[in-house]
């Protein structure tokens, strides 16, 4: 059975229709921070967007409950925090890229994606967040909508998992320690080059720029032929972030 930090709780499971669905349930049952849901299998595994996620056996599949306590325009920050987790156990030598606003690219390909779920209070403080992190560990599903081909890291699933838990229990004590502005400055870092060209869709429309970074909230900066733009949720397309 794979290790975990000290405090946390592994909910081991062999198949379930998604693990962030399971997440929600037991957060609000009261389930502490630290609490990992971990599935060999998903009959119903969801992304961003309401996209399937393909998940048989042979990857990551896990969600944690997080009570970072903050307010709640501040949750999405912890996407930030999770990708450069998943970003921390690749293994090295091999070239790691993040896509905003929280997909985790490996030489070239997509190899995890992040999907965070938020509960807010009555006084609008975050009262819970499961962050669900996909990750392709021993293959790459191919599937007909993807705009990245896929990656994967190689190695065993419950190696990925406790490294996994390792990485996001001090990159949150980062975070907690030293701000956004640290994690933002960090994955700025292994984000594309400022000044490439990208392209973002918003519904059914599509804004093209030059990528221009982060705000301090972690809103997508374009410098647009219309001037500069603030982009808070979208899809980006191009080749950087």
């Amino acid at each position: 059975m794979p290790v975990l930090p000290d405090g946390w709780t592994l909910v081991a499971l062999d198949s379930v229709g998604s693990t962030n669905d399971e997440a929600i349930r037991l957060a609000d049952g009261g389930a502490p921070e630290g609490t990992v849901v971990w599935a060999r299998e998903q009959s119903g595994g969801r992304g961003r967007r309401g996209r399937n996620w393909s998940s048989p056996v042979g990857n990551l599949y896990s969600t944690t409950v997080l009570r970072p306590a903050c307010a709640a325009q501040r949750a999405a920050e912890l996407g930030f925090v999770a990708a450069l987790a998943v970003g921390d156990i690749v293994p090295p030598g091999r070239a790691v890229r993040l896509k905003w606003p929280n997909d985790v690219l490996v030489d070239g390909g997509k190899v995890a994606g992040i999907l965070l779920e938020s509960a807010i209070g009555q006084d609008g403080l975050v009262e819970h967040v499961v962050a669900g992190i996909g990750v392709n560990v021993s293959f790459a599903p191919v599937l007909p909508d993807m705009r990245y081909p896929g990656a994967s890291l190689g190695g065993s699933v419950e190696a990925a998992l406790e490294g996994l838990t390792r990485a996001l229990a001090a990159r949150l004590a980062q975070w907690r320690r030293d701000g956004f502005d640290t994690v933002r400055a960090e994955w700025l870092a292994k984000a594309g080059p400022l000044g490439a060209e990208v392209d973002v869709r918003l519904g059914e429309g599509l804004v093209r720029g030059r990528f221009a970074g982060l705000d301090r909230e972690g809103a997508l900066l374009l410098e647009t032929a219309d001037g500069p733009r603030k982009i808070v949720s979208g899809e980006l397309l191009g080749r950087a972030a």
